[in-house]
């Protein structure tokens, strides 16, 4: 089995430790990984700002670059979405390498529980974590049940890949599945509301005792982590490849590089 690995653009930009963690895990499951140097964004920016003829030949392209490849990983909730949910409009329903990529492209956690079947990581994580699902994974590719649904109980990925490092410990926010109002270009157009959204995300974290805050996305981590800074307040945010691998907690809260402006809370 072939396994490509997709770079979302702000984790190649801002946290390549995320990327790093990623092919590390992929490969202590015995799998061999390709990263395609060629690789750009999936487009999703454009597409969710309305700018689809811009969107097009970047989904072309992906399409083009990865259809070799027998499986796709994504460590992103949202642009794995993309991939899957929003590509369709860009091609012909008989577009077989279109199908194709759609069928094989999947987010990192669904990965390893749905394809790899993982069951022990030998890692360890000694701290108390709380769990943010991002929208995109939780409502897009059901990486967990979500509450406003009528259905109770379901997998949650996340959480059964954190039970098997060794030393998780669990906080439990009282909103759960709260978005945290980051939203992409939302989060520039709304900003008032999405710096809202995010501080009562965060507010829920600490109230639960959490240390630091797990997440599939760390687009969604990148804004929560700039109002946390901002305040000074006693709380990490790691992605949940970092979490696997056992990374230490000091290291991986701040981008790789100071960005100006980088999210609405930094």
């Amino acid at each position: 089995m072939s396994v490509a690995l997709f770079v979302p653009c702000y984790i190649d930009q801002f946290y390549p430790d995320v990327a790093v963690a990623t092919l590390e895990l992929l490969e202590r499951q015995g799998l061999e990984v390709v990263f395609p140097k060629e690789q750009t964004c999936c487009g999703q920016p454009m597409a969710n700002t309305g700018c689809a003829a811009q969107a097009e030949p970047v989904a072309r392209r992906f399409v083009e670059l990865f259809s070799e490849f027998d499986q796709i990983v994504c460590p992103s909730g949202s642009c794995a979405a993309m991939v899957r949910h929003h590509y369709a409009e860009y091609f012909s329903p008989d577009d077989q390498r279109f199908r194709k990529v759609r069928e094989s492209t999947f987010e990192l956690c669904e990965f390893l529980t749905d394809v790899v079947g993982v069951q022990s990581l030998g890692t360890r994580f000694p701290h108390r974590v709380s769990v943010h699902p991002s929208c995109h994974g939780l409502r897009e590719l059901r990486l967990a049940p979500s509450s406003e649904t009528r259905f109770a109980g379901g997998r949650d990925k996340l959480r059964e890949l954190l039970a098997l490092v060794e030393g998780v410990t669990w906080a439990e926010p009282q909103r759960s599945d709260e978005c945290c109002g980051f939203g992409g270009t939302f989060a520039v157009n709304e900003a008032d509301v999405s710096v809202a959204m995010g501080r009562d995300r965060i507010a829920d974290h600490l109230a639960a005792g959490s240390e630091v805050i797990v997440a599939g996305d760390m687009s969604c981590l990148m804004h929560l982590n700039g109002l946390i800074r901002r305040a000074g307040q006693p709380l990490g945010v790691m992605h949940i490849a970092q979490v696997l691998m056992g990374r230490p907690l000091s290291g991986a809260i701040r981008p790789s590089v100071a960005v100006p402006g980088l999210a609405v809370g930094e």
